[in-house]
């Protein structure tokens, strides 16, 4: 069936700023969840080494140009701690990671804090998973960087089993069990679903059609959304799966006025040409104000606005 067009926004849980006072940070989640806005995201890095400019390597996992926005004794908080703290505080906003570096944790432990977050938040969890491009992220977890790939599928299969099976088995080259219990299983039927991010090509492609309910693209693939959709597609049933509902982030274009605010008619109006490609998850890059009430009245306006030009 159709999937309507969801609006999403990050949540920047990251700073350059040792005095953040982050219990404001916390508060915009609320006013998105108030105002009505589908989907709020957080990102990942567990730890930074010295040398940020690889962010702008491709070869790495990259992107070109690409600039990370803090130094390496930036304040990132961790994703997964910061959900749970926004499912005590929001009633019905979708919950997301963009993305988490899955690997870096064990796959067991990892399933267990996903699926209790899905519980507490009444299956409002989605998991976007990628294998990031810094090198030593990975060294610090004792893993091998090149390995990244295989040890995010990995991961994604112990989660699976333990998500799906009552009675869980597994049995790969990074580990094995026999009938282990683990609940509570995710509320959701199926088990959370997974967001896989990055480019199009084989790997990504078969890991969607593994496990993704939704794509993430990454690079020249979120540079041309129409081109990107229809060659992942493409991908996706050249590997048995079907791509007919297939979710998929897009960007929004932001548009400033002269006085630097955000001119919500023109950026919304960038919406319906992304739905146009296929595009079923808008995320919106805007500062809103800390003062709560003026960032709900801010965003209810941003959702209007984007229900108009999109339903």
């Amino acid at each position: 069936m159709p999937i309507s067009p969801q609006i999403s926004l990050q949540l920047r849980t990251f700073t350059d700023d040792q005095d953040h006072e982050w219990r404001s940070t916390l508060a915009l989640a609320q006013a998105m969840d108030a105002a009505g806005v589908d989907r709020v995201v957080v990102s990942d890095h567990v730890v930074f080494g010295e040398n940020p400019a690889a962010y702008s390597n491709p070869a790495l996992g990259g992107i070109a140009g690409g600039r990370q926005p803090t130094g390496p004794d930036g304040q990132w908080l961790e994703p997964l701690t910061v959900l749970t703290a926004l499912a005590a505080m929001t009633t019905r906003i979708r919950l997301g990671t963009a993305v988490l570096l899955a690997a870096l944790r064990r796959p067991a432990v990892l399933a267990k804090q996903v699926s209790t977050l899905d519980v507490l938040s009444g299956g409002r969890v989605d998991l976007g998973v990628g294998v990031g491009w810094q090198r030593e992220e990975y060294e610090a977890a004792g893993l091998p960087f090149e390995r990244r790939g295989r040890l995010l599928d990995h991961t994604l299969e112990v989660c699976d089993a333990l998500w799906t099976q009552q009675r869980s088995s597994y049995r790969s080259p990074e580990l094995s069990f026999e009938t282990i219990h683990q609940m509570p299983k995710p509320v959701q039927a199926g088990g959370v679903p997974i967001w896989v991010s990055g480019t199009v090509n084989d790997a990504v492609a078969r890991r969607l059609s593994r496990f993704g309910r939704g794509w993430i693209p990454w690079g020249p693939a979120a540079a041309d959304p129409a081109g990107a959709i229809a060659a992942m597609k493409d991908k996706l049933s050249d590997f048995g799966a079907d791509p007919t509902d297939l979710q998929v982030l897009g960007h929004a274009t932001t548009v400033k006025r002269p006085d630097r605010s955000v001119d919500i008619a023109a950026t919304v109006a960038s919406a319906p040409p992304l739905i146009s490609a296929g595009v079923t998850d808008v995320r919106i890059t805007m500062a809103l104000p800390r003062n709560v009430n003026r960032a709900t009245e801010l965003l209810s306006e941003l959702v209007e606005a984007f229900r108009a030009a999109t339903c």
